[in-house]
């Protein structure tokens, strides 16, 4: 499987980006779809998640970010970001949990799998 992002870009406080990140490969079945965000010398966050029909969000991002999915033929998560602010600034990463069957006993295997990261920069 593998996710490759688009999107990222510099823009100034106030203003909006949307992320996208298109998935390729084989899944079985797709546990969690989200948006990760790192800055330097900093762990991985989440900023936002969706896992069927619920979503999860990182609460500096509430009520400005949304994310959504597109789960047919090809396999997209998207990320609207609005009311973007300089400390937003950060190399976003898509993500993907899934899982595949393995053998004809119908043994399953959960993976997970990283995008390469697109920077957003937010200037004041």
């Amino acid at each position: 499987v593998q996710l490759v992002e688009s999107g990222g870009g510099l823009v100034q406080a106030g203003g909006s980006l949307r992320l996208s990140c298109e998935a390729t490969g084989r899944m079985d079945s797709i546990n969690a779809m989200g948006w990760f965000r790192q800055t330097p010398g900093n762990r991985r966050e989440l900023v936002a998640e969706v896992t069927g029909g619920s979503t999860n969000y990182a609460d500096s991002v509430k009520g400005r970010f949304i994310i959504s999915r597109e789960d047919y033929d090809k396999k997209y998560v998207y990320l609207q970001m609005n009311g973007l602010k300089p400390e937003d600034t950060a190399v976003y990463y898509c993500n993907i949990k899934y899982t595949v069957i393995v053998n004809v006993e119908g043994a399953r295997r959960d993976l997970e799998v990283w995008g390469q990261g697109t920077l957003v920069t937010v200037s004041s």
